[in-house]
């Protein structure tokens, strides 16, 4: 669930109203695309539970960006070092 759409139904929650399509597009601080907003209503209206859940930590995209990022260090260094000797 997008964090800001989670942020926008729990305010509602606390002030007790209903959380709809209108009031927690009404509630959004960015811009959230309409497919994401009723995904997460429908998910909050189906297990009103999941709002308290947390995000989960995607660690593995960090990993996977670290070592993407050490291979073209990696590769750019190769390509200086070439650069180098040709002078």
């Amino acid at each position: 669930m997008h964090p800001a759409v989670q942020h926008a139904i729990r305010a509602l929650i606390s002030e007790g109203k209903t959380p709809t399509v209108a009031t927690v597009k009404s509630k959004l601080t960015v811009p959230v695309p309409m497919p994401v907003l009723i995904a997460a209503l429908t998910t909050y209206k189906n297990n009103p539970n999941a709002i308290d859940a947390p995000e989960p930590i995607e660690t593995r995209d960090d990993v996977s960006n670290q070592t993407q990022l050490d291979r073209i260090e990696a590769k750019l260094d190769k390509l200086l070092s070439l650069l180098e000797g040709q002078k």
